[in-house]
């Protein structure tokens, strides 16, 4: 999986890309399952799936509250699966995006196929 980090207000030092990569990155196990599942979609090739990590500070001018953004996108599969947060620690905003979209890709991974359909369509 290919990780794609932009900011918005802030710079990226190599600490907060370091940790992106890792809780992003951990979610490639769930990833590659649905790859395989995908194959029928993208008519027998695996599709390559990209992370889209957004990062970066709401305002510039705040000193209190949550101010920090997170946003994350994953795809190409047949539905996008995309998750929000917002913090006042930047760390707690990726983190709390990585847990939204494990949740996401669990329940798109356990949705129902109808083969039948598929199958049908072709």
């Amino acid at each position: 999986m290919k990780i794609i980090i932009k900011t918005e207000k802030i710079e990226l030092s190599p600490a907060i890309k370091e940790f992106i990569e890792e809780k992003i990155g951990s979610l490639e196990k769930f990833v590659t399952l649905l790859q395989e599942e995908e194959k029928d979609y993208f008519e027998g090739r695996k599709p390559r799936i990209e992370a889209w990590v957004e990062v970066g500070k709401t305002t510039a001018h705040h000193i209190k509250g949550p101010f920090f953004r997170a946003e994350c996108q994953i795809g190409p599969l047949r539905k996008s699966i995309r998750a929000t947060a917002k913090s006042e620690d930047l760390r707690q905003a990726i983190v709390e995006v990585k847990d939204e979209m494990q949740v996401q890709l669990k329940k798109y991974k356990d949705q129902p196929r109808d083969k039948a359909r598929k199958s049908a369509a072709k």
